[in-house]
This record gives C-alpha cells, structure tokens and sequence, in this order.
C-alpha cells in the first residue's frame, strides 16, 4: 500500500480546531465584556435625553444672538478677561493694583511683577477656559449651583480689584443678583441657562475680540501685539493660535457636557432640590 500522509495533519487540524472553539468559548465573556465598553463609551458621547437636546440648541441659539449683538456692550465677559490676567499675575508672583472696565476701550488691568508670558495670553485664553468650564456646568442643574458659587468668588475678587471703578461695581453687583435671583425660580433651573450663556459668551469673546481687533480692524495695541513684540512673531499669528485654542476649549466643555450629564429635565430637578435647596 502506498503510505498515508493525510493522517497527520487531519489529527492536527481537528486538534486545533477543537483548541480553537475551547478558546472561543472560554474568551466569550471577555469579548462580551470588552463589546458592552464599546458600547458604553460610545452611547456616552450620544445626546439622547431631551436636555441635552435643548441645551445644544440653547447653545446654538446664543452663538448667533451674541454674533448679532456683538457691538452691545459685554461688559461681564471684559471682567472675565481682566480677571484671567489678574489671577494670573498673582499666581506668577506679581500684585494687582486695579482693574478697569470701559465698554468702549475694553477693560484694563493695573499690576506689578508677574510673568508676562503667562499673564499676556491669560486674558483670552483664561476667559474662553473660565467660558468652557461654565458650559460644562450648564449641562446640569446642581453642576450649575456649583459654578455660581466659584463665580461668586471671582466676582468678588474683581469687585475687590476693582472698587474705585463704579461700572466695575455696577456690573459685577448686577451680575451676582442675577446668579442669586435664578437660584430662586424653579429650583435652579434657569440658572443653567444662565450659566450657559456667559459660557458661551466667554468662550466665544477671544475669538471674535481677536479677529475685531487683529485681523479686521488690525489694531496696533492688544495683549497679542505686545506678546509679539516681547516674544517673537506677529499678533496676528499669536491671535489665530489663541483663537484656535479657544475653540478647543469650548468644543471640549460641550463633549464633556454630553459625556457627563445624560439626565432628563425631571431628574436633574430632583438632584437639585438635594442640593442646598431654595423654594
């Protein structure tokens, strides 16, 4: 008889195929495991309940009223702009003498020391990161609770910085009775929006503050004009870097916002009244 040599390998084939579906079954759970993570992750980043639905249209809603409005005085977002030069100055070792706030001329920030490579750009890239995190917030009711009480804190501190300036006074009195005041209403629930649209409009001022000073009107003196000329550059390219970062920031609070608070209008209104409740 000629030889067999089909035997062999048909003992190991079928030897590895039954290896094969003894591992198949034995990962099944892991695979499973690993398809319900995929899963998660991406339904994480799904707007499915209607809040987050109302919120982005909000959202969209205020780009275009701001976009509309722009030339209105804003003075609340200018005080978010001194603000982040301010803080900053007194994080880099510097001391804040005054901040002025000019509905015309802008806002204008006196201070000694400081690193100016930080504190130069702090203005619009700390009022667009300040914007981001209150969208964040503006995704939830109790998340917005919280970021009233920091923006108290800042509201104070720019009062404090700021008080031989009467608009400066009016504006950030105004402001803080309009945070106390939504607390009272519903349970918090327009403070969101509140919440919301200074995000928004924080988030949005560096942008179009740089592309109204730098790139249309091309004005000489701006925080990127002097960053250029201690640094290297152009204003104009340190403007467009700015802007750039500035839109990460708020592209990412949205992202956030939706991967965070998924939770419909009823039950972010119950987490509310457990949360230092109001009538």
């Amino acid at each position: 008889m000629a030889p067999v040599h089909e035997r062999p390998g048909l003992f190991i084939s079928e030897h590895l195929l039954r290896s094969a579906r003894a591992a198949v079954v034995a990962a099944g759970p892991e695979v499973a495991k690993l398809a319900r993570r995929d899963v998660i992750s991406r339904r994480d980043l799904t707007v499915t309940s209607d809040a987050q639905k109302v919120t982005l249209g909000i959202i969209a809603v205020y780009v275009v009223v701001i976009a509309i409005l722009w030339n209105v005085p804003y003075m609340l977002v200018i005080a978010f702009h001194e603000f982040g030069h301010a803080i900053t100055a007194c994080c880099t070792g510097g001391r804040v003498k005054s901040i002025s706030l000019d509905p015309r001329e802008g806002g204008v920030t006196h201070m000694v020391g400081g690193k100016s490579a930080i504190t130069l750009p702090a203005g619009y890239l700390g009022s667009s990161l300040i914007g981001a995190l209150l969208i964040f917030c503006g995704f939830n009711i109790v998340a917005s609770k919280i970021a009233s009480l920091v923006l108290g804190v800042c509201f104070l501190l720019t009062l404090w910085w700021g008080k031989k300036d009467w608009l400066t006074i009016v504006t950030i009195l105004l402001a803080v009775g309009l945070l106390v005041a939504f607390w009272f209403i519903s349970h918090a629930e327009p403070l969101r929006f509140l919440v919301l649209f200074i995000g928004v409009m924080s988030s949005l001022y560096s942008v179009w503050d740089i592309c109204d000073d730098l790139i249309l009107r091309k004005v000489n003196s701006s925080d990127a004009s002097v960053f250029a000329e201690r640094y290297g550059g152009s204003s104009q390219c340190w403007g467009v870097i700015w802007s750039i970062i500035s839109v990460c920031f708020m592209a990412a609070g949205i992202i956030a916002g939706i991967a965070a608070f998924p939770q419909s209008f009823a039950e972010q209104e119950d987490d509310s009244k457990n949360f230092i409740p109001t009538l």
